[in-house]
């Protein structure tokens, strides 16, 4: 059988620092990436085959067609805002036309594939509504609504978690002990999306729905920390689900 061939599109950021040390100051700057537990999650499946397009390629180099889209059985979309999908060189340097990415993910999934948005900073609505994927034809297809303003919900006390469906493939075969989670997004659950996990706050963590011919699925949480605590992606509980949700997405 052909491999899962799974894609995560962003989670990668450059952080720069301001040193002053008496009369002197220097600055310094690192490139980091958050998806290593998940890299590590997917790269332990032997039938899963994992691509990480970190965002400031994104632009450039995610797909611009149906075609180059449909090489993956799925994509995770996980901390990178709309714009860096809309807006390439192409558009925003050489002021010419180009595919709307957003619109080509939604006719991918209608025709078969399989979309996962996974929460953090710049998903769903966003730190300050910056990621702004409401409106878009990324909402259409997630199980949920997006709102307009900045939807974070810090929990430092921890927030605890709610299995609903405790037969569903994705987590069927993960113990009842579920970490708490020191953060998510906060966003309604459309009608025709199933929900399997919320947080003790009564919001949806973990949903999907199914949308023409393909699958989409959202965690409303981070990946990795600081809202997934260290003691979360280092469990066996996260690499099997994320595996299990890659096998469903792809109808596996």
């Amino acid at each position: 059988m052909k491999p899962i061939k799974v894609m995560l599109v962003g989670e990668s950021w450059f952080s720069e620092s301001a040193h002053h040390k008496g009369f002197d100051h220097f600055s310094s700057g690192i490139y980091e990436t958050g998806q290593e537990h998940m890299r590590k999650a997917l790269e332990a499946d032997k039938e899963i085959e994992y691509t990480h397009l970190p965002g400031h390629l994104a632009g450039e180099e995610f797909p611009s067609s149906i075609e180059e889209l449909s090489k993956y059985d799925v994509i995770i979309l996980s901390d990178i805002g709309a714009n860096s999908l809309l807006l390439s060189r192409r558009v925003f340097v050489e002021g010419k036309t180009s595919a709307n990415r957003l619109q080509l993910i939604r006719e991918w999934v209608k025709n078969g594939g399989a979309l996962c948005m996974c929460g953090g900073y710049l998903s769903f609505a966003g730190i300050q509504a910056s990621a702004k994927y409401f409106r878009t034809p990324i909402e259409e297809v997630l199980p949920v609504d997006i709102y307009t303003f900045d939807d974070r919900v810090e929990t430092p006390e921890g927030a605890t978690i709610e299995v609903l469906d405790h037969e569903h493939p994705i987590i069927k075969n993960i113990p009842n002990q579920w970490p708490i989670l020191l953060g998510y997004q906060e966003a309604p659950l459309k009608k025709d999306a199933h929900l399997i996990l919320r947080t003790g706050y009564g919001h949806p963590l973990l949903a999907t729905m199914e949308y023409g011919k393909g699958r989409s699925l959202v965690w409303m949480s981070d990946i990795g920390p600081h809202w997934c605590p260290q003691d979360f992606v280092e469990g066996e509980g996260y690499r099997l689900m994320w595996q299990n949700a890659m096998h469903w997405l792809a109808k596996r």
